[in-house]
């Protein structure tokens, strides 16, 4: 329970807390810091009011004598699956090759962990976050009972405003083509695992965040990308009409029936990943 004493067993610190506490937190270990430490972020999420990623935060907050390299290790993965070893692929990135292919090694295993590099680390970073807010309207869509083909419909059209998100980012659109982006939101949007699905079931049974907040006593990251999210599409104008009706939802009281109708009265148009 002494972060002091942590900080100086290793050389690879894992940041595994929710977005809204990791700048606080990277300030009290900037401070308690003697050597520079590698930073891996497995957290899922973009932080509301700067729209800034994870790195970035690490960026601004770490002196750069304290930092030796940041990576992101991600991709479809529930915590309670890979404690109990199930098979699970991860993607760990950086702009830093030779750092990703250290830590494909430390992370991969011959029986259950596979884990592939990428340099693209905006592109995996964002999809994660991006997945988060598309399975809040997956598990919406479920709780009011929608059926597979909505489901399926959402899914696959918030693949394309994850690729919108990651391009405004400067990230690489095959990258959300991978396992950080249609990977992760498979895994995401459909599973009783994710605290974003089932939060978002339950707003589709009628419940209140207060509500929800109180039963969970968890961190819906979902919730959050879904804000920072709408404040990036007003700041860089992208569209993103999935998200758009999710802050509309949970931030402004919109009924869900009228969510439903803005979204299919859109102005009618050919299928373009663009």
């Amino acid at each position: 329970n002494d972060l002091s004493v942590a900080l100086d067993f290793t050389e690879y610190l894992v940041l595994a807390v929710p977005t809204k506490v990791m700048r606080g937190l990277l300030t009290t270990i900037d401070n308690l810091l003697i050597e520079p430490k590698y930073f891996i972020n497995v957290s899922k999420g973009i932080e509301p009011d700067t729209s800034k990623r994870v790195s970035e935060i690490v960026d601004e907050v770490i002196k750069s004598n304290h930092l030796k390299g940041f990576a992101v290790l991600t991709g479809p993965s529930h915590a309670e699956e890979v404690i109990k070893r199930k098979l699970t692929l991860l993607t760990v990135a950086s702009t830093n090759e030779a750092l990703a292919k250290d830590l494909q090694v430390m992370f991969s295993n011959d029986s259950y962990m596979r884990v592939y590099t990428s340099t693209d680390l905006i592109g995996c970073e964002v999809g994660g976050a991006v997945k988060n807010a598309i399975a809040v309207v997956s598990g919406i869509a479920t709780g009011l009972d929608m059926g597979e083909n909505a489901r399926a419909a959402l899914i696959t059209r918030g693949i394309v405003e994850i690729v919108r998100v990651v391009e405004a980012y400067g990230g690489s659109r095959d990258t959300a083509f991978g396992l950080t982006g249609v990977g992760d939101l498979i895994v995401t949007a459909s599973s009783e695992h994710s605290r974003n699905f089932k939060a978002g079931k339950e707003i589709g049974k009628g419940k209140s965040m207060d509500q929800i907040y109180a039963e969970q006593k968890q961190t819906i990251e979902g919730v959050r990308a879904i804000l920072a999210l709408h404040q990036l599409a007003e700041k860089k104008h992208l569209s993103l009409p999935i998200i758009e009706v999710a802050y509309h939802v949970i931030y402004e009281n919109m009924p869900i029936t009228d969510a439903v109708t803005k979204l299919l009265t859109r102005t009618l148009k050919s299928e373009k990943i663009e």
